[in-house]
């Protein structure tokens, strides 16, 4: 397994105001996936953990709301690692618009 994929998204909506729009728009990460996925999650605290189920892979990853970012947090299981860039890249363009 490679080093996970961690990035830090700022934001001013609080802790409540993100965890709404967190809830809200996780289901769209399997939309951005070709192919389509499955995402579930839970709570634990101000800690979101989700897997995204898709192409025969499961992605598991995190999520921590502070009051000022969410620091993420994405585990690649091996095929998908060799792509850890393009993720990243994906991850970094689409992740800030689930807070918006």
């Amino acid at each position: 397994m490679s080093a996970p994929i961690t990035m830090d998204i700022p934001h001013k909506l609080g802790k409540a105001g993100v965890r709404a729009r967190l809830d809200g728009g996780v289901g769209k990460i399997g939309r951005l996936i070709p192919g389509g996925a499955q995402v579930v999650h839970r709570w634990e605290g101000d800690r979101m953990l989700f897997t995204v189920q898709a192409m025969g892979q499961a992605i598991e990853a995190e999520a921590t709301v502070f009051e000022d970012k969410v620091h993420a947090v994405v585990n690649l299981p091996g095929f998908l690692a060799l792509f850890a860039g393009k993720i990243q890249e994906a991850i970094q363009r689409e992740g800030p618009k689930l807070l918006k």
